[in-house]
């Protein structure tokens, strides 16, 4: 693969925050066929850059590579650090546990601050798991939709917000678990 071809696609993620379809590859790198452009992500796939979907649309699987875990740090009361190469990781691995179900939503409103979810985060949420006690979740509650914890009391279920300026939404005819919130993201 050439690392020009890469580049641009890489580019391509960063700024329209999407990998881009076979056309778009082709435009990119400046070739005449859809083939090229194919072959590139079948290079691509090998190199473990990328995956393909069920339906066919290019995933980045590990654009970035691996990033160093150095230790640990204190969050509490300090401590001399110690920095040293411990293992590296992949964000993507860290992070999406089923990528098939998994998605991202930008979080509105505080309805759930006191769980460290605020305004403008984005939240990592996955489809097709059933909700535990205590999970937040994604869901339908008479025909509207919040992010809030799960709950289950003497067989009702509810949902629970982590901000004490609301109240519990008690289903008045039906509550639908679409996703479990799998993992927050903020940028500073």
């Amino acid at each position: 693969m050439t690392s020009s071809g890469q580049s641009k696609i890489l580019s391509y993620y960063k700024n329209h925050r999407r990998m881009p379809s076979f056309s778009e590859i082709m435009t990119l790198c400046g070739y005449k066929s859809k083939n090229a452009a194919h072959r590139l992500v079948q290079r691509m796939i090998k190199a473990g850059l990328v995956e393909k979907d069920a339906s066919g649309r290019i995933l980045p699987k590990n654009l970035w590579g691996p990033i160093p875990v150095i230790g640990t740090v204190e969050a509490g009361w300090p401590s001399p650090a110690e920095e040293e190469l411990v293992d590296t990781m992949s964000l993507d691995a860290y992070l999406i546990r089923n990528k098939e179900a998994s998605f991202i939503m930008k979080v509105k409103g505080n309805s759930m601050k006191d769980a460290g979810i605020f305004p403008g985060d984005m939240v990592i949420v996955e489809r097709g798991r059933d909700p535990k006690d205590g999970d937040i979740v994604i869901a339908e509650v008479d025909r509207e939709w919040t992010m809030k914890y799960f709950r289950k009391r003497s067989g009702k279920i509810y949902l629970d917000p982590a901000n004490e300026q609301y109240s519990k939404i008690i289903p008045k005819e039906e509550l639908k678990v679409a996703a479990v919130v799998r993992a927050v993201i903020r940028r500073y």
